[in-house]
């Protein structure tokens, strides 16, 4: 707890020692190897994460090893509440040209990877039709 920094305005322990490269997570040496903090935090004041969990910081502050502050959920969720591109496609409730992302308007495309992604069918219509205008 020397090295943390507890902010009172958000509530965030802020790790002062050494930080991962990637992502700026907390790491320390527990004596046999290196941990991550947040990780070693919320075993140490609350308790087990179960295998197939990871932990989510709700202050979104990567920094941050207050327990309080984090959630043991699965990877999709831990994604889906971030702030990458699959995240904020996921969130996205209407395409580019405002038509609702819902319902019989979605049409699931396989990428080549075997993943998917959701496509605007009103805006597929549109381009097939201003296509077959062209020809």
């Amino acid at each position: 707890m020397k090295k943390v920094d507890i902010n009172a305005v958000t509530g965030c322990w802020l790790w002062m020692g050494t930080l991962y490269t990637e992502g700026n997570y907390a790491r320390f040496w527990d004596g046999t190897r290196m941990v991550k903090g947040h990780r070693w935090a919320y075993e140490h004041f609350v308790g087990s994460i179960p295998d197939e969990l990871q932990l989510d910081h709700l202050c979104r502050v990567r920094q941050c090893v207050n327990p309080n502050h984090l959630e043991p959920v699965t990877s999709l969720v831990n994604t889906l509440r971030g702030e990458s591109v699959t995240a904020h496609n996921a969130r996205k409730t209407h395409c580019i040209r405002d038509h609702e992302l819902s319902g019989d308007n979605v049409y699931l495309r396989r990428n080549p990877n075997g993943r998917h992604s959701r496509q605007c069918r009103e805006c597929i219509r549109e381009r097939d039709l201003e296509r077959r205008e062209r020809s």
